[in-house]
């Protein structure tokens, strides 16, 4: 219970934190509704595996060049996402789905799946924080490993889903117009992360 009650402690953090995993949910529902929304919310069941077992091997410090190698790739890959966000929210509609047609499902889950992944934030988080608390866990029972797992990605993902069902709640009041500047808005705040992580890797460079 104890170790279940980290994960759970834990997964709230990163649930609600701000960040472009966070920001593309609401995109993309508001592009594509709940189930776009979903798909990219379950990005951290799919990718945090191979984070996992490095950390698990290797937790202590992620490497610098790492850390700078992941942090150019993800923030220019959101960058990306910014740019081709702010692109259709000049002609987006609710009406024809011009920002959503024609775009495979799996679309939503590589890119929720690329910007977690790209991205140093899990990667830090486990080999710093998560790493040695299942280590520990794993120690003392393989069902105390088991919860600390369940509780943390029952709240991190389950709070994405939440936003995810918030945002389309709201989607169906909207009008075209609001929908386009809440997607220009979207575009504004990936565009920030990307920076930001593209910020972090010239300090610590120049560092």
């Amino acid at each position: 219970m104890t170790f279940f009650l980290a994960g759970v402690s834990l997964g709230i953090a990163a649930g609600v934190s701000p960040g472009p995993l966070m920001t593309l949910v609401m995109t993309r529902t508001l592009a594509r509704g709940l189930g776009a929304g979903l798909r990219v919310a379950i990005a951290p069941l799919l990718t945090d595996l191979p984070i996992i077992v490095a950390s698990l091997f290797f937790f202590g410090m992620l490497s610098p060049l790492l850390a700078m190698l992941l942090s150019m790739a993800g923030g220019c890959f959101v960058l990306f996402l910014a740019w081709e966000t702010w692109r259709a929210a000049r002609r987006a509609t609710l009406v024809d789905g011009q920002y959503a047609a024609s775009v495979a499902a799996s679309d939503d889950i590589w890119r929720g799946v690329l910007v977690n992944f790209l991205s140093p934030h899990p990667w830090l988080f486990w080999m710093t924080v998560a790493a040695p608390i299942l280590t520990r866990a794993w120690q003392s029972s393989a069902l105390a490993a088991l919860g600390f797992l369940i509780g943390f990605y029952g709240l991190l993902v389950g709070g994405k889903v939440l936003l995810a069902l918030a945002v389309a709640g709201g989607r169906r009041f909207l009008t075209d117009v609001w929908y386009r500047r809440l997607l220009a808005a979207s575009a504004l705040l990936l565009a920030s992360f990307g920076l930001l992580l593209l910020w972090q890797v010239a300090t610590s460079f120049v560092g």
